[in-house]
């Protein structure tokens, strides 16, 4: 279909049929040839009044309030037990909305694009070309239309399972929704109240808030560039040709991705616990007369995350940049050679810049990952230990926090504010980032 046709140019130069698809949808296709096509089209237009009339229009009308009438308790005297009556819930009314919403804006889409089919029939009739009929049209979409069919699919299922709980759970954010209110049946809107106490840093929740962030970013700085710098280190070593047995050395740090990471973790856990291996070790060496607060001590955790997460991530470094840099052209470094760069230059001038420019989008890529990185902070600390405030931890990134603010204490509608901040600030880091790299701004050549 010609998307330059414009919905002014249908109506303005349309004939009689296509102007009364404006009202009656599928109509201007039945009368230009394309009889099923515009059937199915009026059905679907039927369809949606059908569904406004018995439920969209009640569900539109409850999306201010979000419902006013509260679940009752009444005693039954021959029951002896108290009953509950039936009252608003206005989780199911806020998810009915936004269905409803979704619901008007497919149609607003359908209406488009049968408005131009129609146009663009009309016209095609009065150029006496062939108008396609639907056996035609079908046997399209498995030639020349054949991404329609393959994309259709994915798409409806990204728009039904990720697009539309997407803007459920971001509507939350806009909510009372949370333990503090009597009855988490019935909640009302709310403004935009909790992201002023997400910012506020003189609150409780703005402090946990800030604090967490900045935890987050220094995290995510150390766990994505110190694996790398290793990892690529590591990979120059095992790739020297010097170096015998590289199969070898590679199948031993392999090893480590082949543990699957939540056991190595969890392992990790529990030898650092006071009484676990580690400690008791130390303890039978003489070394140390007290365990070591690996997980109660704040910084000594953080550093311990860091560490463990170099043994876990520096493997996955390796194996990704080995490649790439067995494909630096060795007259570079051949003429670093001969202008006597040693080692160290050699690698901030060659291998470095070579690699920063191959590479930008991983970086960026592993940098959100840890951002977003539950399992390695979830499974050796907790978050913990909990000095912050009452729901987050000196460890916690914001992707843990938003977890126990939702399942554990049940703020969901600070934990939906936590999760827009979270997109905001990945995709602004993500944006910036990639838009400055010389990945994006020179991907032709390597200079």
């Amino acid at each position: 279909m010609d998307v330059t046709i414009s919905i002014g140019n249908a109506l303005k130069k349309g004939d009689l049929w296509t102007r009364l698809s404006a009202l009656v949808m599928g109509i201007g296709m039945i009368m230009h040839r394309q009889v099923i096509k515009g059937i199915m089209v009026l059905l679907c237009e039927i369809a949606f009044f059908f569904y406004m009339i018995n439920t969209g229009f009640h569900n539109l009308s409850m999306m201010p309030s979000l419902g006013t009438e509260a679940q009752g308790k009444v005693w039954n005297e021959a029951k002896q037990i108290y009953e509950y009556t039936v009252g608003d819930n206005s989780q199911q009314i806020l998810l009915a909305g936004v269905i409803t919403l979704f619901v008007i804006a497919a149609i607003i889409v359908l209406w488009v694009l049968q408005m131009r089919h129609s146009y663009k029939l009309q016209k095609m009739i009065e150029r006496g070309e062939h108008v396609r009929s639907l056996k035609e049209d079908i046997a399209a979409l498995f030639d020349g239309n054949l991404h329609i069919t393959l994309m259709t699919l994915p798409c409806l299922g990204i728009l039904i399972f990720n697009i539309v709980p997407l803007v459920y759970m971001i509507s939350m954010a806009f909510t009372t929704y949370s333990k503090e209110d009597e009855h988490l049946m019935l909640f009302d809107w709310d403004g935009l109240h909790q992201f002023g106490r997400v910012l506020n840093m003189n609150g409780n929740i703005g402090r946990q808030f800030w604090h967490v962030l900045a935890w987050t970013v220094v995290w995510a700085f150390f766990a994505t560039f110190l694996n790398y710098i290793l990892g690529m280190i590591l990979a120059l070593i095992i790739n020297r040709k010097d170096t015998k047995a590289k199969g070898f050395w590679r199948f031993c740090f392999v090893l480590s991705i082949a543990v699957p990471q939540f056991v190595t973790l969890m392992i990790m856990n529990i030898m650092l616990q006071p009484s676990g291996a580690v400690n008791v070790l130390l303890k039978n060496l003489g070394l140390i007369t007290t365990p070591i607060p690996f997980w109660t001590n704040a910084m000594l955790a953080r550093i311990t995350i860091i560490v463990i997460n170099l043994w876990v991530g520096i493997p996955y470094t390796m194996l990704q940049v080995t490649g790439i840099l067995q494909n630096i052209p060795l007259e570079l470094y051949e003429a670093a050679k001969v202008d006597g760069a040693g080692p160290v230059k050699t690698f901030f001038s060659i291998t470095l810049p070579y690699m920063l420019f191959v590479t930008t989008p991983y970086l960026i890529a592993s940098f959100v990952g840890n951002i977003n990185n539950f399992n390695v902070i979830y499974l050796l600390s907790g978050g913990g230990p909990t000095y912050v405030g009452d729901t987050a931890g000196q460890t916690d990134l914001l992707v843990t926090w938003l977890y126990k603010l939702t399942i554990d204490q049940q703020y969901y509608n600070l934990g939906a504010v936590i999760g827009i901040m979270t997109f905001v600030i990945l995709t602004i880091v993500t944006l910036i980032t990639y838009r400055n790299s010389s990945s994006y701004k020179n991907e032709e050549a390597f200079m």
